[in-house]
């Protein structure tokens, strides 16, 4: 396929082909592929993200609950369902519906439920800090525990403790604290928020998901100071810019097993890797992609924001600059 010619392909599973089978069930009312994906599913990283996406899936129908009749003793089944019901909850909460509060109440439960049944699970606890988000005042005692280290915030430490606990650096743990303080901070400064990604990064081992965190941040503060509005933007050339992007390239992505690598954090760090010139060393980023992408960051440099052919637009343009960079003989490391 000649380079003009190539359009991405936007699909939640990604490269995940099994997970794709079993969403084309799963969007039919069929409970039969997910059920045994998950119990094929070899390691935390893959179970986290299997389940997160089967659950934005499920929770516009009654397929989970059906198979936990079916299979009451399901183990698998009721992280499920505690999986959806958190997503309908964030999703009441977000769109301010009726009946939110009984949506989150419910999922409370759910989701100690199956801490319960998994003792040893992640997800359940992934689940909790999910929840934690919607409590914007900090009225529950495990939201506002003291913090493990100076310059952090007062929040759900145990909730993350606990996660980390069972699978150390847990890639989605991580992202629902950094949304707990975006609540936390709707229309303030995000220095918690730099803080927070900062300190989880220089924790995090090599080949963490973690070394990315910072780059989400980095989007966050230029959507909220609409920089795309900017004739010049020099956001991403800064130091600091350059900096967050190379530590991704080099403690994450190039030491990562390419099989754990979540293509939203491959587009994140393409996306910044382009932003910061550095479009060398983005061409390897953008050809582990595949022929996949996802609209964010993509989306957050269009006008109007978020229009959905610009957020392809810019990746493809994007995606050209970096490739031919990358193909260009004699070029050193950074273009």
């Amino acid at each position: 396929m000649a380079a003009g010619d190539f359009r991405p392909v936007y699909h939640p599973a990604g490269h995940d082909h099994a997970l794709r089978v079993a969403l084309q069930d799963l969007r039919t009312g069929r409970w039969l592929a997910m059920r045994n994906l998950l119990e094929s599913t070899p390691d935390w990283t893959s179970w986290t993200q299997r389940t997160q996406v089967l659950a934005a899936v499920a929770a516009g129908s009654d397929t989970v609950r059906a198979w936990l009749t079916e299979e009451p003793g399901s183990v698998a089944a009721t992280v499920m369902l505690a999986r959806v019901t958190v997503e309908r909850a964030v999703r009441a909460h977000r769109e301010r519906r009726p009946g939110a509060h009984d949506a989150w109440t419910e999922a409370w439960e759910r989701c100690r439920s199956a801490a319960h049944a998994a003792p040893g699970d992640p997800v359940p606890w992934v689940c909790l800090l999910a929840l934690s988000q919607i409590d914007e005042g900090q009225r529950l005692e495990e939201h506002r525990l003291l913090p493990p280290g100076p310059m952090l915030f007062p929040g759900p430490w145990g909730l993350l403790a606990e996660a980390d606990k069972r699978d150390p650096f847990n890639r989605e743990a991580y992202h629902r604290m950094l949304q707990f303080v975006y609540a936390r901070q709707a229309s303030g400064t995000l220095s918690q928020a730099v803080n927070f990604v900062q300190w989880a990064a220089s924790s995090a081992p090599e080949g963490s998901a973690l070394h990315a965190l910072p780059l989400y941040v980095r989007v966050e503060r230029y959507r909220r100071e609409h920089r795309y509005e900017h004739a010049l933007d020099l956001h991403w050339v800064t130091e600091d810019g350059e900096r967050d992007a190379r530590r991704a390239l080099e403690n994450w992505f190039a030491v990562a097993d390419p099989a754990t690598r979540s293509l939203l954090d491959l587009n994140h760090l393409a996306h910044a890797l382009w932003g910061s010139l550095r479009f060398t060393e983005a061409a390897p980023v953008f050809r582990a992609m595949g022929p996949y992408f996802t609209p964010l960051p993509w989306a957050h440099r269009t006008r109007p924001p978020h229009d959905p052919a610009g957020a392809e637009d810019v990746f493809l343009r994007a995606r050209s600059r970096c490739l031919a960079a990358g193909s260009e003989p004699g070029r050193g490391p950074h273009g």
